[in-house]
């Protein structure tokens, strides 16, 4: 599987327009007047301006805009978050509603400062969404540091889909994401799975960080001896200087070819390009999923 170096030519796909329209910026006020804030601002996603403006959808981020680890990778602020707003999860609720989203994705930075991880927060917010909408819900969450009760507190309320993204392959943990651990993580999938074989299970990846094919290989088996029904995998592009640099941009060919590749460990949904997102797309995979549960 090709690559190419990103300290020659940038590749003819990551020309990508980032100019807002009257929609976008639309929704930033709304959700600016309602302290709200979203992964896609914060972590200065490529897709923006597609998911804002065309699909009317965002992934929330709750618990704040800072965060308690320093990921590599990440733009969101390494700082001791706030205390938590108690009302967040009506506010989010009311903003659902009135966007009319029939998909929400729900994140969150990562609150190690908490004695639950805010685990009992995701959980509130799923109940206030489904008190308001019939909305279908995807939680992203972080690994309430690998606490059994945390991550069943959530898969309780019960979500949709359950996301923890492993992010990288399990050599780089300690270069992107130190605060982390590889294992705890797959862990994490495989108890989701444990705790209710209903909810669809997801985690995804970023390539170009010095992977290797064989390490690749290890990760894939990995999430599919956890079970996960959704697979996502796309370009690290380095959102400001101050994060750790891309090592190589993959080509579409590459990604095409990978997505065969994931599929042969026995993963059944799987979304790769240079622009996949964890939650982009979200409504539409669930939406094919469905279909095709529907029509086995």
């Amino acid at each position: 599987m090709e690559k190419r170096n990103h300290k020659r030519n940038l590749p003819d796909w990551i020309k990508i327009d980032f100019k807002h329209n009257s929609e976008v910026m639309n929704l930033k006020k709304e959700l600016r007047k309602n302290n709200l804030h979203t992964v896609c601002e914060e972590a200065k996603c490529p897709n923006l301006s597609e998911c804002f403006g065309k699909k009317k959808t965002a992934t929330f981020m709750i618990m704040g805009d800072k965060c308690s680890r320093n990921c590599a990778f990440c733009n969101i602020t390494y700082q001791t978050p706030e205390r938590l707003d108690s009302q967040e999860p009506c506010h989010i609720a009311e903003m659902v509603k009135k966007l009319g989203l029939n998909h929400v994705v729900i994140t969150s930075v990562t609150r190690d400062d908490l004695p639950d991880g805010g685990s009992s927060h995701f959980a509130e917010t799923i109940k206030a969404v489904r008190g308001l909408t019939s909305t279908t819900i995807e939680v992203l969450t972080p690994d309430f540091k690998g606490k059994e009760e945390d991550r069943k507190r959530v898969s309780d309320a019960k979500p949709d889909i359950y996301n923890h993204n492993v992010e990288t392959v399990q050599e780089l943990y300690q270069k992107v994401r130190p605060q982390a651990d590889y294992k705890r993580s797959i862990d994490f999938l495989k108890g989701i799975k444990r705790d209710d074989r209903t909810i669809l299970t997801k985690s995804g990846i970023m390539v170009g960080l010095g992977e290797t094919e064989q390490q690749l290989k290890r990760l894939l088996q990995d999430l599919s001896e956890a079970e996960i029904d959704i697979f996502t995998c796309g370009q690290y592009l380095r959102p400001s200087k101050n994060n750790i640099a891309v090592e190589a941009y993959l080509s579409l060919e590459w990604f095409d070819k990978f997505t065969e590749f994931a599929k042969s460990f026995g993963l059944n949904h799987v979304y790769a390009s240079p622009f996949t997102r964890s939650s982009y797309n979200a409504a539409e995979i669930i939406s094919s999923i469905r279909r095709d549960t529907s029509n086995v």
